[in-house]
């Protein structure tokens, strides 16, 4: 469980730092998103999601 917190957390202070440091570019990321086609999206999203549990799998490996 402490370890979806810290997940969440993380998450939370990546987050913050873009909308605190670069509001105006993140507008500029959302429509170049918007342009691309959904298909595109979603193999984006899917290799995100893969690297987050392999970094997630090397951090529990490393802490152990």
């Amino acid at each position: 469980m402490s370890t979806i917190i810290l997940a969440v957390g993380l998450v939370l202070c990546v987050e913050g730092l873009v909308f605190a440091l670069a509001p105006s570019r993140l507008e500029e990321v959302l429509e170049f998103l918007r342009k691309m086609a959904p298909e595109r999206r979603r193999m984006i999203g899917l290799a995100a999601l893969a690297a987050g549990v392999v970094l997630i799998w090397l951090a529990k490996i490393i802490a152990a």
